[in-house]
């Protein structure tokens, strides 16, 4: 999802600090009237104001309120090695210090108090149980589906959910990555708080936690880290690094940067099968080209495979060529490059019968437009070879220098690098939010499924990427349409729709489940805001942000879906009726380790389970959603 969404993190930035998705708590402190300004608010003035001030409907730029939830950790990293390092690298040292002392409250180091009051008695970690999900996707196929021997419930428990128990990480505004259960362990990113953790499904409390060199952002994958390895955890630092860890010690066992552009961020979650981590790389040009004097744009999207025993390249596909100059510069005098951008911001999944790995992109960043851009591709397992490439949407060149649509449109104007403008890019933004997603059809008619920030699910041919049907839910936005993921339950494949603050009349919002075999809307459920009682109390969005944006899950013949307002709706999966909610956001919270903790936006990597329990993540503060800090729990009603 060009997603400053995926950026984000997810997970999330001046300008793209929502970007990085990365939040803590602590408030920049109240300046005295005769005191002197802060030597930081000429810093951020000069580099941030313009986009942060007051961002624009629909913008992924952070409003100044929520860049002051976030840690002085989180601002750094964002600044230093993050999505924003193009604007970071513009400040000297003493601004940098300035400018996030300016943002965040200085606050003294994390510690381990948050785990040490919660460690089990027993710390065993058991691996002989078959894991309940490898990856974000559940599968290599990206199904996000789950029976009812995987997740350990049925139908009939989804709609009797109620909280277990809720682990709070601190100084965290947002939760970006889904975790992996295995037996009775949920292994964790808790990545604003710098580590991942194994935690007892049942009671929360903590089997081993691992302090991480840099936050890891993403959901982990789990699989064995070679023939005759162990088995591991993989995840993706903000840093750029893969991190590998044995799952029974949470020891680290091997750090590697898969990367061929060392600024771009690894933004969608890595995959592991036979020896193979399949990593998609996402960009940070999209973010940078708010800079006046920023050289637009150079940067382009990858898939890799690495070695799953030490993180070694062994094979790199790109989206395009590398850039080069166009022979032309921007109105602020900066040298124009292209091609670029067409970032791969999802996980891929991987057909092992045919040797294919799948992957979508999202839009070019600069000029010339290239074939790869809001595409679905193909591409050998074994070598990284293209096999074919289906495009969706041409000329979508855009980058966070552009309005949406028309450069004569009301908002925003052109800035620099937007030099492009009006030479026939549609500058819509319109990327692939969800990864590709194999349906396994009856007599072996496979399909090939995508979800499109345009609002359009697409069905493809697996061996050819001829387009198969399309249905389109609304108009979508930057922000809108099918923004993390799809799911399916064998016979419907589910698309959420988020369209935050689209006009009631034009709005798609909620879930549209769509029949593979013919094409055929299957039925539709729309969302509707709800801001009565405890909710406009506790929740800091509600009125235009209510649709669905994280990935659903299905799990035996329910559907689950978390809201951007914090809502966790239960569906029956046949026909759309509505078997449970239970709102995360307006709930008061007592976390098992002992914590401050409260709910927010469902967003992300929002949804998995295992072991008889649900787990949600509820709290996601880029493009201006409510934040929250806490990993709920839950199980059936006893």
């Amino acid at each position: 999802m060009g997603l400053w969404k995926h950026l984000a993190g997810g997970g999330a930035v001046v300008a793209a600090l929502a970007i990085t998705g990365f939040g803590l708590g602590g408030l920049a402190q109240a300046q005295a009237p005769d005191e002197p300004p802060h030597p930081g608010k000429a810093v951020y003035d000069a580099f941030c104001a313009a986009c942060h001030n007051a961002p624009e409907a629909g913008s992924r730029a952070a409003p100044v309120g929520s860049l002051r939830t976030m840690s002085a950790q989180t601002l750094n990293a964002a600044l230093t090695t993050g999505v924003m390092k193009p604007v970071g690298d513009g400040l000297d040292r003493e601004q940098l210090r300035a400018v996030v002392a300016y943002l965040a409250k200085p606050e003294a180091p994390i510690g381990t108090a948050w785990l040490d009051g919660n460690r089990c008695a027993d710390k065993t970690v058991d691996l002989s149980a078959k894991a309940a999900q490898t990856s974000f996707g559940v599968d290599h196929d990206n199904s996000r589906r789950m029976s009812a021997a995987q997740a350990g419930l049925k139908k009939a428990d989804l709609a009797k959910l109620e909280v277990a128990w809720t682990f709070a990480m601190p100084r965290t505004s947002g939760l970006r990555g889904s975790g992996v259960v295995v037996g009775s362990t949920v292994f964790y990113p808790a990545g604003q708080a710098g580590h991942v953790v194994a935690l007892d499904t049942k009671t929360g409390c903590v089997k081993w936690a691992t302090a991480t060199p840099s936050q890891v952002r993403n959901s982990l994958a789990y699989g064995p880290l070679g023939k005759g390895g162990p088995m591991g955890l993989v995840g993706s630092e903000a840093s750029g690094n893969l991190i590998a860890l044995d799952a029974a010690t949470g020891k680290i066992l091997w750090r590697a940067d898969p990367r061929h552009d060392k600024t771009a961020p690894l933004s969608g979650s890595a995959l592991i099968h036979d020896g193979k981590i399949i990593v998609p790389i996402s960009g940070s040009d999209v973010g940078a080209a708010m800079r006046p004097v920023y050289e637009c744009c150079k940067g382009h999207g990858a898939v890799a495979a690495v070695d799953a025993r030490d993180g070694k390249v062994l094979w790199t596909w790109h989206t395009m060529e590398d850039a080069k100059p166009l022979g032309r510069k921007t109105s602020a005098g900066a040298a124009a490059y292209g091609p670029s951008g067409a970032p791969v911001w999802s996980s891929p999944s991987v057909d092992v019968k045919t040797g294919t790995v799948y992957a979508s992109t999202g839009e070019n960043t600069s000029p010339p437009a290239t074939k790869t851009s809001d595409a679905i591709v193909a591409m050998d397992l074994a070598t990284g070879k293209e096999k074919w490439v289906f495009q969706a949407l041409a000329n979508d060149v855009w980058n966070m220098s552009c309005p949406v649509g028309s450069p004569t449109a009301q908002g925003r104007p052109v800035g620099p690098n937007c030099y492009f403008a009006g030479e026939g890019s549609v500058l819509l933004d319109h990327d692939f939010g969800a990864g590709p997603l194999i349906f396994r059809g009856k007599k072996g008619k496979d399909v090939i499924l995508g979800g499109q920030k345009s609002g359009d699910v697409w069905a493809l041919d697996p061996a050819t990427g001829k387009v198969l049907w399309r249905q389109q839910f609304g108009k979508g936005t930057p922000l809108g349409g099918v923004h993390w993921g799809i799911a399916t339950d064998g016979v419907r494949v589910f698309a959420p729709i988020s369209d935050p603050n689209v006009p009631k009349d034009q709005s798609a919002a909620g879930m549209h489940a769509v029949d593979v075999a013919t094409g055929k809307v299957a039925w539709q459920w729309r969302s509707a805001p709800d801001c009565t009682g405890a909710r406009a109390r506790l929740t800091t969005v509600c009125g235009g942000r209510h649709g669905l944006s994280a990935a659903p899950l299905v799990i035996d013949g329910a559907l689950l879906a978390g809201s951007l307002d914090g809502r966790l709706w239960v569906f029956e999966a046949a026909t759309g009726k509505v078997l449970h909610m239970v709102d995360t956001a307006a709930t008061a919270y007592q976390p098992v380790n002992k914590i401050p903790g409260a709910g927010g936006s469902i967003d992300a990597a929002g949804l998995f389970a295992g072991d008889g329990m649900v787990f949600v993540n509820s709290g996601y503060a880029s493009f201006g959603q409510a934040g929250g800090n806490v990993l709920v729990a839950l199980r059936p009603k006893r």
